[in-house]
């Protein structure tokens, strides 16, 4: 035992000697380095009052809150010292020409047993509400996941005063199973029943207390990192002021109840403007004939008690009165961003579209099991990871073009789905839901405007209804039952790009692809060389990334 803590003491002084020696090539030197050691663990947790196996980190569940400020450097050590392999992700970060430190099995190979990684990754350009989790092996349903703030640079403007206190809630759906019985049913062909309960923070009903003082004003950054369900968030007693959405701030309005949907994230104000009393942040799902609640206290510290009156009920199956909310989450067009220039100088809506791309979910039974498809295109790993087999030009992993871009609406098919676009192509993607369930999509590398989502079948003439003014820019966006949502994104990031379902159930069993954003140019200014500590496996094993 004493010969492997000093082996990780060792090994930890080596990565940050060698991290501040020679990064300075791959990131800017100017920018300030953070350095983090994790050591990925099993261990007891008991959410729900049951005893389950949880995925640790640093012994921790959650795992540890990521600090950091626009375009720091975090080099995160991560030991994986599970009995299978372990990859972390950021949602939400964009890694700038750098997908091979995202994180998923499409971009990184998996970090061993007993093994160790060092991501370099930096917030370029980023600000606001993020999280991590464990991408392989339906780990999120074990733990490993936490929360990322990347706050604005002292000498850019915020457009609000600093709140008394800034505090993370992680919300989401649970289940009472270790994520092996759960994984060994969905191989089995089959999908998971009902969530057993909703955790916030990784706990159940007030498990956890947030003080506050009378008349101050708080930050609560709100994040879904469940498995299959949609949730609605208040505050007994108390109105949100919406200031941030995945990286952008908002248009400030005010709301009793917000809903967040698989894989967002928001920031609100709340303001302690009530008698001294105790009240509760409740949590409940969306979109469900069962309706799940957890809860979590806000403790004024002149607090007499109990808040009197029952806990404020939250919508339950109304679409409307979400879609309608969706709507009128807008961008702050006159506040900066992570540069000084206001959001709204760039004119996403004058750019013109070269081209559209139309993707339709559905779950296709393949092969006698339930699987989830887009555009029929039922995703299944290769034996190498896709970044890795296109930088090395290893033939026969993967073929651009396994995937439509539009919708086929033929049976469903298995496939390592790759779809190509050009870089700096300006396009527009139009998410179309045939289906009785509300969808969330992601787009690893990228934030995108959502310019119109509206229910029946999406066609050309849905864009009259576009807003090409002041539509919210974000990493994830919903898309309700038999309905529509487009968006218009900027492909200036080259790399290999996960786009997934945020449902994780359907993100296991095939509904996701890789958007292989391509230049012929080799330059360091278009994407970066593979990382020189750059694990490798599959067909790309043996051989060699870059000389230290």
């Amino acid at each position: 035992m004493r010969n492997n803590k000093l082996s990780v003491l060792f090994s930890s002084i080596f990565f940050a000697i060698f991290a501040t020696t020679f990064l300075a090539i791959s990131v800017n030197a100017d920018d300030p380095y953070r350095f983090f050691t994790w050591n990925v663990t099993y261990g007891d947790i008991w959410p729900l009052g049951v005893k389950q196996q949880g995925i640790l980190i640093n012994g921790q569940f959650p795992g540890p809150q990521i600090e950091a400020v626009t375009n720091d450097n975090l080099i995160i050590n991560v030991y994986n010292s599970l009995n299978e392999p372990f990859l972390i992700s950021w949602n939400g970060i964009q890694q700038r020409r750098n997908s091979f430190e995202d994180g998923v099995y499409g971009t990184t190979c998996p970090i061993p047993p007993g093994g160790n990684f060092t991501y370099i990754l930096q917030m370029k350009d980023q600000i606001g509400t993020y999280y991590y989790f464990p991408s392989l092996g339906f780990h999120k349903a074990a733990g490993g996941f936490g929360g990322i703030r990347v706050l604005s640079r002292p000498q850019i403007p915020v457009p609000f005063p600093p709140p008394a206190a800034d505090y993370t809630l992680l919300i989401g759906d649970w289940f009472k199973a270790n994520h092996t019985d759960l994984r060994y049913i969905l191989d089995s062909g089959h999908t998971l029943n009902f969530p057993d309960g909703l955790l916030i923070n990784g706990r159940g009903w007030n498990g956890n207390t947030f003080t506050v003082d009378p008349g101050r004003t708080y930050r609560f950054r709100i994040s879904n990192i469940g498995l299959t369900t949609s949730l609605n968030i208040r505050f007994q007693g108390h109105m949100m002021k919406l200031v941030e959405v995945e990286g952008s701030h908002t248009v400030q309005s005010m709301y009793s109840s917000l809903d967040v949907h698989l894989g967002q994230s928001y920031s609100v104000l709340v303001t302690a403007d009530q008698p001294g009393f105790d009240y509760s942040i409740v949590v409940s799902t969306r979109f469900t004939s069962t309706i799940l609640t957890t809860t979590a206290v806000l403790h004024y510290s002149n607090s007499g008690g109990k808040a009197p009156g029952a806990l404020p009920g939250g919508p339950t199956i109304q679409i409307d009165y979400s879609l309608n909310q969706a709507r009128s989450i807008r961008w702050n067009l006159t506040a900066s961003g992570p540069r000084p220039n206001p959001q709204g100088s760039y004119h996403y809506g004058l750019v013109p579209t070269v081209k559209t791309i139309r993707l339709a979910n559905s779950a296709p039974a393949i092969n006698g099991k339930q699987r989830y498809a887009v555009n029929s295109a039922s995703f299944i790993p290769a034996d190498t990871p896709l970044k890795l087999a296109d930088y090395f030009k290893i033939g026969g992993v993967f073929s651009v073009g396994t995937i439509a871009d539009n919708p086929t609406f033929g049976g469903g098919y298995l496939a390592t789905s790759v779809m190509q676009v050009n870089y700096r192509d300006y396009i527009e993607i139009v998410f179309e839901n045939y289906e009785d369930t509300v969808q969330s999509w992601h787009m690893d590398g990228y934030m995108f405007w959502v310019v119109g989502m509206d229910g029946g079948q999406w066609s050309s003439a849905s864009r009259n209804n576009y807003n090409l003014r002041d539509a919210i820019a974000r990493y994830t966006v919903q898309v309700y039952p038999k309905s529509w949502s487009a968006i218009y994104i900027a492909l200036d990031n080259v790399g290999m790009w996960n786009v997934r379902s945020e449902d994780w159930v359907r993100q296991y069993l095939g509904q996701q692809f890789y958007l292989r954003v391509y230049t012929t140019s080799t330059s360091w200014r278009d994407e970066y060389p593979i990382p020189r500590n750059a694990l490798l496996c599959g067909r790309a094993s043996g051989r060699h990334t870059r000389p230290l």
